[in-house]
């Protein structure tokens, strides 16, 4: 199989997934990215027993009601005192411990809030993302754009690496993305609790605290399930 068949391939199966664990009429969160629109396409068989989804990204969310799937503001759900009880995304990098980047796509920050809200985070990637250690896909960071020189110079002291403004792209909470090269993560949870703390950062693309509970990755042998 090349690399689409295996993003079909891992998103019929977490589309199983969710057919067999979301609770009739609960919501669904979405990712963004090549492999969630794969998973998106899929769940339009699913959207009689889907309550409803959360969106991550304005293109999932233009993507998830062409296929008549209704989507929610996430405080909407909030306070209407409903949960979020699955959440599948995909990943740019993800290790063994199911720490992750993510943001290849620009919509980190959203992720990350609907991350933290789902009861289960499914992560769908094909095997070409599954690494020892992450680093080697740059890591990205939505910043103020005011604030970007003194967070790249930050940055370079922190962790060796190069931060790259990434060109022409402004995300949808209005902010840029630098892009940062040239890393090896060997302990992903305290980086990520490091870049948190600098100012005019909103966010940075480690899924480490709030890790994947459940990898499906797709490989030439079939997709294989990995549980936290």
């Amino acid at each position: 199989m090349n690399q689409n068949e295996l993003k079909q391939a891992v998103a019929r199966v977490a589309r199983d997934y969710v057919a067999a664990h979301l609770p009739e009429g609960g919501i669904l969160g979405v990712g963004t990215g090549s492999t969630a629109n794969c998973f998106i396409d899929e769940i339009a068989s699913l959207k009689g027993r889907i309550g409803g989804c959360v969106a991550s990204s304005e293109a999932t969310r233009l993507r998830l009601e062409s296929h008549g799937l209704p989507v929610f503001d996430l405080n909407d759900v909030v306070a209407r005192g409903l949960s979020m009880p699955i959440y599948v995304d995909g990943a740019d990098e993800i290790d063994g411990q199911l720490a992750m980047i993510k943001g290849g796509g620009g919509a980190l920050t959203r992720e990350k809030i609907v991350a933290a809200m789902a009861g289960t985070f499914v992560c769908i990637c094909d095997a070409s993302k599954k690494v020892a250690t992450l680093g080697n896909f740059p890591l990205p960071l939505e910043v103020i754009p005011m604030a970007r020189e003194q967070v790249s110079r930050q940055l370079i002291e922190l962790t060796g690496g190069e931060p790259r403004l990434r060109a022409g792209f402004i995300t949808d909470n209005g902010n840029e993305i630098l892009d940062v090269h040239g890393l090896s993560i060997s302990d992903p949870v305290a980086l990520e609790e490091k870049l948190e703390r600098i100012i005019g950062v909103v966010c940075n693309g480690l899924f480490a605290r709030r890790g994947a509970d459940v990898l499906l990755l797709a490989t030439q042998e079939g997709v294989i399930t990995q549980q936290r």
